[in-house]
């Protein structure tokens, strides 16, 4: 990232491969924003669709960067935050189109609360626009992550600023501060789950993540990713993401509880051995387990950083309501 920000530039950064259809929302809402001090950075990993030409020749305002092959969501997003110019950075998924306030809002809130190091939108379904995505993203204490009120019909429930856990990585915004702290997305996550790693770090060194009702997001959910491939990554990155940042005291008062959904996630798996996701998804615990040296190296690095107390980390943490739970809550859509 560069060395000298802009003060109160927003830099919108936005991964981007083979979706064209999706860019003419999500890139005029940004162009009709009421907030003035906005630059927009689409990331392509290698589109063949044209997305490229598109950019130059309809907004040319946006700066394009061609990374050539399909780096994943960590890769576009990294070069993209690399590239960033902002005080504040955002990320956003291409397949969205915010209200012509986010921006406003989201700075807005970074001023009333100086101790946040994210926001967290207020994201709701494109095509059901009175149903929530995402009202910022929760942990639990038996090891999932998840979207806060995603299905429900919005009724006023989600209308308060809050703390949460951490922002949702389809329109999370953060400050260049906190980010020169935690360093960027982990580039081994690739797809799914980065954004939950990253608040667990921003988390341990004491930087807070604020949910804001006014800064909305409309995203078409799950437009660019699913399938088997989400289910190798939730089933590979989640592993990576309590091996990494969960403090030795949190693993040892909750260890039984994460142990004990993570045989429920592959008991499940086993029992759905035919289906193409089930195999995903024991593949990529499979490769966390391979993955187990790495994660420990960087567990070894981020641990002796932290500066937040384990009761305050516990804190933010959600109780389950059991062990019953779908195995949908294991990780936050994008």
């Amino acid at each position: 990232m560069i060395d000298t920000p802009q003060d109160g530039l927003l830099s919108v950064i936005i991964p981007h491969w083979n979706a064209k259809d999706f860019l003419p929302d999500c890139l005029h809402a940004l162009a009709a924003q009421t907030y003035p001090h906005i630059e927009v950075i689409v990331v392509d990993n290698g589109s063949t669709d044209g997305s490229q030409d598109y950019i130059r020749e309809n907004h040319p305002d946006v700066r394009l960067i061609e990374q050539g092959y399909n780096s994943g969501f960590t890769g576009a997003c990294n070069a993209g935050m690399q590239a960033a110019r902002g005080e504040f950075v955002c990320l956003l998924n291409n397949d969205t189109a915010v209200d012509a306030n986010w921006a406003t809002a989201i700075i807005e809130a970074f001023e009333r609360h100086p101790h946040a190091g994210s926001i967290a939108s207020k994201m709701m379904l494109f095509d059901k626009r009175d149903h929530i995505h995402t009202a910022g993203d929760f942990f639990t204490t038996d090891g999932q992550a998840g979207n806060r009120g995603v299905w429900e019909k919005d009724s006023g429930q989600y209308d308060r600023e809050e703390y949460v856990f951490g922002a949702c990585g389809g329109s999370s915004a953060y400050r260049r501060q906190m980010l020169d702290q935690t360093g960027l997305l982990d580039d081994d996550f690739f797809f799914l789950l980065e954004d939950i790693d990253l608040a667990w770090r921003g988390q341990l060194l004491g930087w807070r993540c604020l949910y804001t009702p006014h800064a909305i997001v409309y995203h078409h959910l799950s437009a660019t990713g699913g399938g088997e491939t989400a289910s190798y990554y939730n089933g590979r990155n989640l592993i990576f993401v309590l091996v990494k940042n969960l403090p030795i005291e949190l693993w040892r008062k909750y260890r039984w509880q994460i142990l004990r959904r993570q045989w429920r996630i592959v008991a499940d798996a086993l029992k759905a051995w035919r289906g193409a996701a089930a195999r995903a998804r024991l593949r990529g615990v499979l490769a966390g387990l391979r993955g187990l040296p790495g994660a420990l190296r960087k567990r070894r690095r981020i641990q002796p950083e932290r500066v937040a107390s384990v009761e305050s980390i516990d804190a933010i943490l959600t109780r389950p309501a059991g062990l019953d739970q779908p195995d949908g809550l294991a990780a936050p859509d994008k």
